[in-house]
């Protein structure tokens, strides 16, 4: 580890390699927007080898269509959120044109919950053939317009683990009696390991903290709400990675909500102002953002701390750009644009598997990012203790979440 005193230097980059929360763009039309595409400044950063499971869907089978609709409902927030709802847009886009669809991928982003079922429907009515939607949120409003459309496929992202009624119905009382790969056959959920990314960035985040030349011991997390669950994995698997590194090193973690409100995950400058909080409070080396849009705010006010910043399910370095990206060492990725992608390929050739379809370190589908200009800051053993992480993680050897149920879930 390269020692350091607070401020920031020009440096250069390598590549780790493992490899995700929410989105932006503009007013919610009435009906789907005819021609959204991915907007030009977000880069393609996740690698095109995650494969999901070959497992044969039974139904239906698209494979002889000569172009299919497709259609993307994100989360609330916008489009161009440098994010989850952005990536995940363009890896529909990727896979459209991967398959010769030459028509231009519509999306729509809701105002709010009350929207999803609504905004799901205009695809439906419209007899797209293929509907992603994207996040937690729309699992419920998801599986209930692909109980009553068998004839359309439905891919989810983040929506694991689904939770059916035998038949196919959702389940809202959580018995989760039905198998979603018999009884859902037309629905795919893509879902990731977020704690394994988490794990990486943590370690990346002890061995920064020990490059100060006075350190204080401390990383932070903040994560927009406790009622994220693959937010919550983030941050369990950070503790874990950097208590690898230093078992003395303390993880402070603050939530900046716990329901779901209008500005959740889209609010940066609630994030930059509730970040200053948590600094000034507990002297964190590094903080890592788990908060979508808000989230920038975060990294912003940590840049402005003069400490290090870590993004989350995409290279926050490469999609934000300077100057917001000045202290971003790293990102948990989740390589949400190639398994999108890939789920479409995957349909169009009639082999994407039903229920959920599990994307970590085995398969690619999460990593840490590049460190980019900062890596200078990091000597070989910091990448080689990213590589004996990885090397467990393929293994099924190294924990990188606290044992069920406690995994995913907030506890004060």
């Amino acid at each position: 580890m390269r020692i350091r005193t607070r401020g920031f230097g020009v440096l250069a980059g390598i590549a780790l390699i493992v490899s995700a929360c929410t989105g932006s763009a503009t007013a919610v039309p009435p009906t789907p927007a005819p021609s959204v595409s991915a907007p030009s400044t977000a880069p393609s950063t996740a690698p095109a080898s995650v494969a999901p499971s070959a497992a044969t869907s039974a139904a239906p089978s698209f494979a002889q269509k000569p172009g299919l609709k497709i259609g993307v409902v994100t989360d609330v927030g916008t489009l161009d959120d440098k994010g989850y709802n952005e990536f995940s847009f363009k890896g529909a886009a990727d896979g459209a044109t991967a398959i010769g669809v030459t028509d231009p991928v519509p999306s729509i982003v809701p105002r709010d919950a009350s929207e999803y079922a609504a905004d799901i429907q205009q695809f439906v009515s419209q007899k797209f053939d293929v509907i992603v939607t994207v996040g937690f949120n729309l699992t419920t409003p998801t599986v209930a317009a692909a109980h009553k459309n068998p004839n359309i496929k439905f891919v989810g992202v983040d929506q694991s683990p689904e939770c059916i009624l035998p038949g196919g119905a959702p389940d809202l009382k959580f018995g989760c009696k039905g198998v979603p790969a018999t009884d859902l056959p037309n629905y795919t959920s893509l879902y990731f390991a977020e704690d394994q990314a988490g794990y990486l960035a943590g370690i990346v985040a002890a061995y920064a903290d020990k490059g100060y030349s006075a350190p204080t011991g401390v990383v932070g997390a903040i994560v927009e709400t406790s009622l994220c669950a693959p937010c919550v994995r983030y941050v369990q698997g950070y503790a874990l990675g950097a208590q690898s590194v230093n078992s003395t090193i303390q993880v402070k973690v603050a939530y900046r909500q716990h329901d779901f409100e209008a500005d959740t995950f889209n609010d940066p400058a609630v994030g930059k102002t509730f970040a200053q909080t948590f600094i000034q409070a507990n002297k964190p080396d590094v903080l890592f953002a788990v908060a979508g849009k808000t989230g920038n705010g975060v990294l912003e006010a940590a840049c402005a701390a003069n400490i290090y910043g870590i993004g989350v399910d995409v290279d926050q370095w490469s999609s934000l750009g300077a100057p917001a990206n000045a202290c971003i060492i790293t990102s948990a990725e989740k390589h949400v644009e190639s398994a999108v992608a890939q789920a479409i390929e995957s349909i169009a050739a009639g082999n994407l598997a039903a229920g959920d379809v599990l994307y970590n370190a085995k398969n690619d589908g999460v990593s840490a990012a590049d460190f980019h200009d900062k890596a200078s800051l990091f000597g070989p053993e910091v990448t080689t203790a990213l590589q004996t992480a990885l090397a467990a993680m393929q293994a099924g050897t190294l924990v990188t979440c606290p044992p069920a149920p406690a995994c995913g879930t907030y506890t004060p």
